[in-house]
């Protein structure tokens, strides 16, 4: 039975990833950091299968402890603070957690694994972020980085880290480039699930309207299950390497808006949306579309989950989970 180990399970990547391990017959080890996590309990009630280990991206000695106790044959680095609005208000935080913990999780991984540096195989979450002022349309592995957040910038740091010590220890350590990705499991801080949420509340009759920032920022958008699979993939090649994930389609936030108020049958919807200057980020990034050429050919993968299907998926599961919480 193969081993695996989980930084980040409790976002919706780790949660995805962790299921389809368990599917695939993979012992399923995850970090999560501190006793009272807020998520601990939904861990350990939805994923009985997933062995927790108490660990911190930013304590090396936790990392080696979690690594020795779980002995895994292959490590998913996909803890990070993710959101980016939250990364220019704490930048050195992030630069901390999401740029230095790669480095940290790279080097816990090459020291245990001794003489033999590629028996642990190495996935890092990397981020379109990283594209930020595109230079190239669509992004592929080779188009220049150009990040626009503290968020970004970390990012690009764990990515080239990566890199470094694939390239430097023979480390079988790949990346995956992944686009935006979402689900039901999005946390609500994140534009899909805040806007998933809201029109399910406003169909509802339990608000009046969702507050928003620049509506003409477009996103390549897919769903987070789809993508785990291309994770797992990429650790399955006999040489690492770096893959751009995306549905190679882009779509904007009011189109986004379009798509979820017109599944609950509200096609004029612009009353219901007021837009605010304090949700306008500071240096925006206007297109992202990724071109995954790359995955497709060398690993099979390919989208399943269409943007207007991952819409009402999500839209459908804020329904119930609000209709559960006000009892109707």
């Amino acid at each position: 039975m193969p081993s695996a180990l989980i930084t980040g399970i409790t976002g919706q990547d780790g949660m995805y990833l962790a299921e389809l391990l368990h599917g695939k017959g993979y012992e399923v080890h995850a970090l999560i950091r501190g006793q009272n996590n807020p998520k601990r309990a939904l861990i350990e009630t939805g994923f009985p299968y997933v062995q927790l280990h108490n660990g911190d991206l930013t304590d090396m000695s936790s990392l080696m402890r979690a690594l020795r106790d779980s002995q895994p044959d292959e490590v998913y680095n996909l803890g990070a603070i993710s959101f980016v609005a939250y990364s220019w208000e704490n930048a050195h935080v992030t630069s901390d957690v999401t740029g230095k913990g790669v480095l940290n999780v790279l080097e816990a991984v090459r020291l245990h694994a001794g003489d033999d540096p590629g028996s642990v195989r190495f996935y890092q979450a990397s981020s379109s972020e990283m594209f930020g002022k595109v230079q190239q349309v669509p992004q592929d592995e080779s188009t220049l980085l150009w990040p626009r957040s503290p968020y970004g910038v970390a990012k690009v740091f764990g990515h080239y880290m990566t890199i470094n010590y694939r390239e430097s220890y023979g480390m079988h350590a790949s990346s995956g480039i992944l686009f935006n990705h979402e689900s039901p499991r999005r946390g609500p801080e994140f534009v899909t699930r805040k806007v998933s949420r809201a029109v399910a509340r406003i169909h509802l009759g339990l608000q009046d309207e969702i507050v928003m920032g620049n509506l003409d920022a477009k996103r390549d958008w897919g769903f987070a299950g789809d993508y785990v699979e291309a994770m797992w993939r990429m650790l399955q090649q006999d040489e690492a390497d770096d893959y751009v994930i995306a549905t190679g389609e882009t779509h904007s936030i009011e189109e986004l808006l379009d798509a979820a108020f017109g599944h609950v049958g509200i096609d004029d919807w612009r009353p219901r949306v007021r837009q605010d200057p304090r949700f306008m980020r500071p240096a925006e990034v206007d297109l992202l579309i990724g071109d995954a050429t790359k995955a497709r050919e060398r690993l099979g993968w390919q989208p399943t989950v269409s943007f207007r299907e991952l819409v009402a998926m999500m839209v459908e599961a804020d329904l119930a989970e609000q209709k559960q919480l006000a009892g109707l």
